[in-house]
């Protein structure tokens, strides 16, 4: 894998490094993707679709359902190969002379930037104010300011309102969408909003349903920077597998499901805090309020903790990679009541392993 230091912290080190570390088998919950997932019925889909391999791939019908999705034309869609793939096309197509990234929140923006020759200044965000979005802190002359919501790792929900705060004129505004869909009626979400000057959202398909190694996501902008992103793109950028499976997830059936997942995911997620409040706040502390399918704890020894941990079982995501955390800041995925309560005793023995 690639590495990206900027002196601290490595920007390539994602969640599926902390599974595939050492080939052991792990309860994984490093990595921000829905358990049991993709379900069957989706499954079915993209294998019916094996079939028509030997075509190009033709983008148009997984476009336009997207669009209807979010009450858009198409023209304000491009479909890429994972969110991933959409911050290089970013990095590539943007004129930029100044760009910011507020974290900590997902790296690879940053490092997309980096790799096409931006320099890039950082809003670190900490914990004293939650981890929260000051609008004021983004300097005036930033022409590109990228920001997740909800923001991983963090699990911060900012208002829409905080974030369209943000928008200038001959500033582009790149939101990370990417784990809206687990949040309860996508509050807070800025997909179909076509009225703010130089929005671009962000979207991917591969955390609710399972489709991580299919590799799909979209971009939703004016229809100027969709076409100047999509120059930037190889031609058939997505296979055909992954369009049917884009469909599908767009579908009514698709959505209602998501939309009980995001429900079991917050009943889920406040089992999980509920038991990390139970270590006291001497030695965890859990950056709250959550509103993603993940948790950011800060705890002490957590470098001895994670490791320990991973020899009862458990792959948890290490926060030190993120720009504003350190050593002591871990991510934990939500997962069911069950694992989560294996989770917890894990934890709790890890802990004391640990030692004071």
């Amino acid at each position: 894998m690639r590495t990206e230091h900027d002196g601290r912290h490595d920007l390539r080190h994602h969640g599926d490094a902390e599974v595939r570390d050492d080939g052991a088998a792990l309860t994984d919950l490093a990595v921000n993707v829905r358990a049991d997932t993709p379900p069957a019925w989706l499954r079915e889909v993209i294998a019916d679709s094996l079939g028509g391999l030997a075509a190009y791939p033709d983008g148009r019908a997984a476009r336009a359902a997207v669009a209807a999705r979010h009450g858009l034309p198409p023209e304000r869609v491009l479909l890429t190969a994972g969110a991933a793939e959409a911050f290089v096309l970013l990095a590539r197509a943007l004129k930029v002379r100044r760009a910011v990234v507020v974290h900590p929140q997902f790296t690879e923006p940053e490092a997309a930037l980096r790799d096409a020759g931006h320099a890039v200044d950082r809003v670190l965000l900490g914990p004293s104010d939650g981890f929260r979005l000051d609008p004021a802190r983004v300097p005036e002359d930033a022409d590109l300011v990228v920001i997740g919501n909800p923001t991983n790792p963090t699990s911060v929900l900012h208002p829409a309102s905080a974030i369209t705060e943000l928008a200038r004129p001959g500033r582009t505004l790149v939101v990370d969408e990417a784990f809206m869909d687990a949040v309860p009626g996508e509050r807070e979400a800025l997909a179909s909003v076509t009225d703010v000057p130089g929005l671009v959202v962000l979207r991917s398909l591969t955390k609710t349903w399972g489709l991580a190694g299919l590799r799909i996501g979209y971009v939703l902008a004016a229809p100027e920077t969709i076409a100047g992103l999509e120059r930037a793109q190889p031609l058939w950028p997505v296979s055909t597998p992954a369009l049917v499976a884009a469909q599908a997830c767009v579908s009514p059936r698709a959505l209602a499901e998501a939309a009980h997942a995001a429900h079991r995911v917050t009943a889920d997620r406040a089992h999980l805090v509920a038991g990390l409040r139970e270590f006291g706040p001497d030695g965890l502390d859990v950056a709250e309020p959550a509103e993603g399918p993940f948790v950011l704890v800060r705890l002490e020894r957590a470098v001895s903790v994670r490791r320990h941990l991973r020899n009862l079982g458990f792959a948890v995501r290490r926060g030190d990679t993120f720009p504003g955390l350190g050593e002591e800041w871990l991510r934990f995925a939500v997962r069911d009541r069950a694992t989560t309560n294996r989770f917890l005793q894990a934890l709790d023995q890890a802990v004391t392993l640990a030692g004071p």
